[in-house]
């Protein structure tokens, strides 16, 4: 069918709970993500009436039931490109880290001051794929988001733009709202932007439906997803957002995907947007990062027996299946593992340097003891840190 449109859509039932969200109306830690398009105007520069109203759901939510709530807010580069006299996001990294610079510090002082108005207060996280990707890093980040949660305040997550480089970026806060609902063990996760939902087609023409539910890849094979609207203050668009639903799904966290005007009703569990229900279980935080946050910063190619032995038998990487190492890493840095076809098969966390690998290729572990120690009697990478990236 045609193309799934990001533009705002008219219609979405904001009938009574579904059975079918049960999940949904039972979450207790909620993380809630939205886009700088339903926080800001198109010129650049906060819209205090919009960050009021989001407040005023999330306030209200969150004084039922003893309920938990993370917010995920872009919108600090969009908030300071009118200080800055930019009518439009700049697409160099060094002005969107200006932007960043000024306009974060906005974009928290406004949260500030309108969550005062219900007694909350907030703390500001800031994150790079880099906090996310290292074991250190995001037990730290756990710990924090834990201890703000436990202390009675409401963490602000947000990408740290201001030091991130093109290489440790998340590049759109989707994803980085699905990874914190995973490190929170959130109990659901809800994207807002200007859309109220995923549709079979260009919403604007007629003939097109929302799609209500979602419980597998299957329901929304037949979608063509689009990209980021018109207005320019984001990254992203509904294929970042269905790519985020697709990650916090399959890590067993339900999504309901709609438009910050329907916050309430999602929150509440109603009619509306799109719900994408769990189609996975909970796995380890480092499997997760390593999979969707890292970014290898190396290659090492298995000859056909260590691709079958990682692949299909789940085992770990042994210097004997190496056939070739490129990249400067060091020892726990993450690493791509490639077939012979140069095809990537699985991604994980290597025990060696690469300036040793080459002296370990082909050879048995018990060889390289004899000859070079016992601390060379080891897996490259342990199949307990290494996740596949195809069947």
């Amino acid at each position: 069918m045609s193309g799934a449109s990001t533009g705002a859509s008219t219609g979405a039932s904001t009938g009574a709970a579904r059975p079918a969200r049960q999940g949904v109306a039972e979450a207790r830690r909620i993380v809630v993500k939205v886009g700088s398009s339903s926080l800001t105007t198109a010129a650049g520069g906060l819209d205090a009436d919009r960050v009021d109203a989001l407040v005023d759901v999330l306030a209200k939510h969150r004084g039922e039931g003893a309920k938990e709530i993370v917010l995920v807010s872009s919108g600090a580069i969009a908030a300071g490109l009118a200080p800055l006299g930019l009518t439009r996001r700049p697409k160099d990294l060094a002005r969107q880290q200006a932007a960043a610079s000024v306009g974060q510090g906005l974009l928290v002082a406004r949260y500030t001051a309108s969550f005062a108005r219900y007694g909350v207060r907030v703390g500001q996280v800031l994150l790079t794929s880099d906090d996310m990707a290292r074991r250190a890093h995001h037990r730290n980040a756990s710990r924090t988001l834990d201890q703000l949660l436990a202390m009675g305040a409401l963490p602000v997550v947000n990408e740290n733009d201001t030091v991130a480089t093109d290489e440790i970026r998340f590049g759109d806060n989707d994803r980085l709202a699905a990874l914190v609902a995973h490190l929170v063990h959130a109990d659901l996760l809800v994207l807002l932007s200007d859309v109220d939902g995923l549709y079979d087609g260009d919403p604007a023409k007629p003939g097109t439906s929302r799609i209500a539910e979602v419980r597998g890849p299957a329901d929304i094979a037949h979608v063509k997803i689009g990209s980021a609207g018109k207005a320019g203050v984001g990254t992203g668009g509904m294929v970042t957002k269905v790519e985020a639903a697709s990650i916090a799904a399959a890590a067993g966290i339900p999504v309901v995907l709609t438009s910050a005007s329907h916050a309430a009703d999602a929150l509440a569990a109603r009619d509306t947007g799109t719900c994408f229900h769990r189609t996975g279980r909970r796995s380890a935080d480092r499997l997760l990062w390593l999979q969707h946050a890292s970014t290898p910063q190396g290659a090492i190619t298995l000859d056909d027996g260590a691709v079958r032995a990682v692949v299909e038998r789940r085992k770990s990487l042994l210097p004997a299946g190496i056939a070739a190492v490129e990249g400067e890493f060091s020892a726990g840095d993450p690493v791509e593992l490639r077939d012979e076809s140069g095809r990537a098969v699985a991604r994980g966390l290597v025990n060696f340097d690469a300036k040793e690998i080459p002296q370990l290729i082909g050879r048995s572990t018990r060889e390289l003891a004899r000859d070079l120690g016992p601390a060379y009697e080891r897996e490259v990478v342990h199949r307990d840190d290494l996740v596949l990236l195809r069947a």
